[in-house]
């Protein structure tokens, strides 16, 4: 039975209607199938989730009744141009207190400009995005009634008119809003190539105290992104032995999940309660 603490190991959940044929990465698709020891809570992407009915919507219900829960989400466009959209916090909302969740995930982008634009851009880190970024996460924070989770995002291009670099950013608008911040360590690995920053010295910046959640996308595989995800595994331990108190980790699938326990081995984390 969930008791909304998020602590250890969790899997994003995804409705992908994919055939089952194996107990490894595929697990997530099927909650029939005998969930792995290591897992601990879930985590929901709402754009993926919300409004869908019948066996998807039911086997999300079953996941939520089952383990706690975190709602990520990439909607509000926290540094988008337009008015922030009450109506997308408010079906947040809902959703989070339908699956009883307590801690959203959102991305720090420029995500909506009277339209969706469906990518995540950056925000120009100058003076006047900060204080505008700053006032709509207070906004969210006081519609929801929590702490909002500032999630890093890879991105292809650094606005030329940026007076600071996104870790200086984010550390601002958490002394300006109080927010957490939910660090994804593949984003940094892949922004840090991109653009040939160290990813150490982006950490060291960050208000690590502030990190209250990490997630780890991607997957071992023969692709080009391959040598990536390794710097990002290597990145983990580092990150689990700078925050306080040690945080949750999510995973995309069963391999990571096992490959996060090993480390975790090294690098003991304990419970996070929300």
């Amino acid at each position: 039975m969930n008791n909304h603490r998020i602590t250890g190991a969790g899997l994003a959940l995804k409705p992908t209607p994919i055939a089952i044929n194996t107990v490894d990465t595929t697990w997530q698709a099927d909650l029939a199938l005998p969930a792995p020891d290591q897992l601990q809570f879930v985590e929901i992407a709402a754009e993926q989730w919300l409004g869908l009915g019948g066996i998807w919507g039911q086997r999300l219900h079953d996941a939520t009744e089952r383990w706690p829960s975190v709602c990520l989400s990439r909607s509000l466009s926290l540094g988008g141009p337009g008015r922030l959209d009450m109506r997308v916090v408010k079906q947040l909302s809902a959703f989070m207190h339908e699956h009883h969740m307590t801690m959203l995930s959102e991305a720090l982008s420029w995500s909506d400009d009277d339209t969706p634009l469906f990518t995540c851009l950056p925000i120009p880190a100058t003076p006047a995005a900060l204080q505008w970024t700053a006032d709509r996460i207070t906004q969210v924070q006081d519609a929801l009634g929590l702490p909002v989770g500032i999630r890093n995002v890879s991105h292809h291009a650094v606005p030329p008119m940026s007076a600071m670099n996104e870790a200086e950013f984010i550390h601002e608008l958490v002394n300006k809003t109080g927010c957490n911040v939910h660090l994804d360590i593949t984003a940094l690995a892949e922004n840090s190539h991109r653009f040939g920053f160290d990813a150490s010295a982006f950490l060291t910046a960050l208000p690590m105290k502030r990190v209250n959640y990490v997630c780890l996308g991607g997957s071992d595989s023969t692709s080009a992104d391959a040598s990536l995800n390794q710097v990002a595994w290597r990145l983990l331990p580092t990150v689990l032995s700078h925050v306080h108190p040690a945080v949750p980790v999510c995973v995309d699938d069963l391999a990571q999940l096992k490959r996060w326990s090993d480390a975790a081995v090294k690098t003991p984390t304990k419970a996070l309660v929300c």
